[in-house]
């Protein structure tokens, strides 16, 4: 049809769930139908090597931004997560969904036991709504009861650096490898014993109707999640303004303010996708918003948290301010040195 949007996307379970989602909503506003376009990028190419040693997330999205600034499709649709924190020239987030479930989560192999009392601290549902650290003891109780579970020294699925900076501040004597390839594959390898547990973001679960194997969902005081995360990002050309109509038709407000915030933290602090950086936004209804973030050292040692408040509509600014204030913090030399370890684990270039 002469009048559709060509939609770019990866091919995964994930991202084609969100691709159609996406059509189906601009399809319902009344937009224009769109074809799903389906590329291959490099992040799927190279399934076997951590994303720290090969270029961090933004291999998820590179071929399918170079496709749009080409005119070969008209929109991209991403799990903001994955998205650098500096777009390329002339493109822009045009929109967002609304956001799923932002934290990480836990997940056990389905035949792991564990008794009734174990199973209601760990299910217990975190206020997604507090911007605050939760208290000690709260948390304390429901990581005792995965610790148990789990033993002393696990083997954690994850190859984040983010999540394993601030794992290893709960569960010092894990040990913890890289998991790659779609929810089905990673789950498969958890069932199977490849790993005592791993840690995916709760969102895919929940989207994909696998909320049942979530085991514990890690409030934002044990581990930050990734700024972005649960938040699907449609990226546009700037100035096409046919194709800006259509997808700000679906654009969540609430959503798109806790991505601007997010982001201008990492922004801020001049960091990648692979960067032992958290942040997470949340509403504070009616119209404002509270921020969370942190920089964790590679080690676990060291945290630097940064928190602000104010107004939806400043969602930019309170993230810039954010980010500043973990770098008088001290956040700048924890980077650098993040940054040192991993380009010493990628070797010299050819």
């Amino acid at each position: 049809m002469a009048d559709e949007l060509r939609l770019g996307t990866r091919g995964s379970q994930l991202a084609l769930w969100q691709a159609n989602t996406v059509a189906a909503r601009i399809q319902e506003a009344g937009g224009p139908p769109c074809q799903i376009v389906v590329i291959k990028t490099s992040g799927d190419r190279l399934q076997e090597a951590p994303l720290s040693e090969i270029g961090g997330k933004r291999l998820f999205v590179k071929e399918i931004e170079d496709a749009l600034l080409r005119g070969d499709i008209d929109l991209a649709v991403h799990s903001s997560k994955d998205m650098p924190a500096v777009l390329p020239e002339t493109l822009i987030v045009g929109a967002v969904l609304p956001r799923e479930d932002p934290l990480d989560a836990i997940v056990l192999p389905r035949h792991t036991t564990i008794s009734e009392d174990a199973i209601r601290g760990m299910t217990g549902d975190v206020d997604l709504t507090s911007p605050v650290i939760e208290g000690v003891s709260q948390t304390a109780m429901s990581f005792n009861q995965v610790v148990a579970t789990l033993g002393q020294s696990p083997s954690l699925g994850t190859g984040s650096v983010r999540r394993i900076a601030q794992l290893t501040r709960l569960f010092p004597h894990a040990r913890f490898a890289p998991i790659r390839g779609n929810l089905d594959t990673r789950l498969r390898k958890v069932d199977q014993g490849d790993h005592d547990a791993i840690v995916l973001a709760a969102a895919g679960l929940r989207r994909l109707g696998m909320a049942s194997r979530i085991s514990v969902r890690l409030p934002s005081s044990a581990c930050v999640p990734a700024p972005g995360q649960g938040i699907v990002a449609i990226e546009i050309r700037e100035g096409d303004l046919r194709v800006a109509a259509a997808v700000e038709a679906i654009d969540d407000a609430t959503a798109h303010a806790a991505y601007r915030a997010e982001r201008a933290v990492v922004e801020t602090l001049g960091g990648g996708c692979q960067t032992p950086v958290g942040a997470l936004a949340t509403p504070v209804y009616p119209d404002s918003l509270a921020l969370l973030a942190v920089v964790v050292s590679l080690d676990g040692g060291h945290a630097i948290y940064g928190m602000a408040h104010g107004s939806r509509d400043d969602a930019t600014a309170i993230g810039v301010r954010v980010g500043k204030q973990l770098l008088t913090d001290g956040a700048g030399a924890i980077l650098a040195e993040a940054q040192r370890v991993q380009d010493a684990q990628k070797g010299p270039q050819s």
